[in-house]
């Protein structure tokens, strides 16, 4: 084989090599929950409920649901058949944690509302309807656990 030969087989055999597929890792699933939850806010601002995750491999998850933050802000409310949407995610337990809100509000009655929420990668965008008051502008913290 002539020199040249000998440098396209090792180029081509480098390509193929750099080509290949890396191991295989799971892709990402689109996880979706629905959500119940109920609060009060005097300054300081809580709520707590229950949820149910279900994922597009099949996972399901019962969570737990709380709020907690402060501002200045002042309510009560109550959310049925919220609804949740996660993007990044790779398995169920990734929704598990704290995740960052910030938020201004202002409602009487019924209403509908939506927030987009981060943890790390993870996203959450809430939505829901429902009832009660509230008035101000509050920061926290909105935890998924089991």
């Amino acid at each position: 084989m002539t020199m040249w030969k000998q440098l396209g087989a090792l180029a081509l055999l480098v390509a193929g090599l750099t080509l290949m597929p890396g191991p295989a890792h799971a892709g990402e699933i689109s996880c979706k929950m629905t959500f119940s939850l109920s609060g009060w806010s005097v300054f300081y601002k809580t709520a707590k409920g229950t949820g149910t995750v279900r994922c597009s491999n099949g996972q399901t998850m019962q969570v737990k649901l709380r709020t907690k933050g402060g501002g200045l802000t002042f309510g009560k409310t109550h959310i049925e058949d919220g609804i949740g949407k996660f993007t990044g995610v790779y398995d169920i337990h990734e929704v598990l944690g704290h995740y960052a809100n910030a938020e201004a509000h202002a409602g009487a009655g019924e209403s509908a509302g939506a927030q987009a929420l981060t943890k790390g990668n993870v996203g959450l965008a809430l939505s829901g309807k429902g009832e009660g008051w509230n008035l101000g502008v509050s920061f926290g913290a909105f935890i998924i656990e089991q």
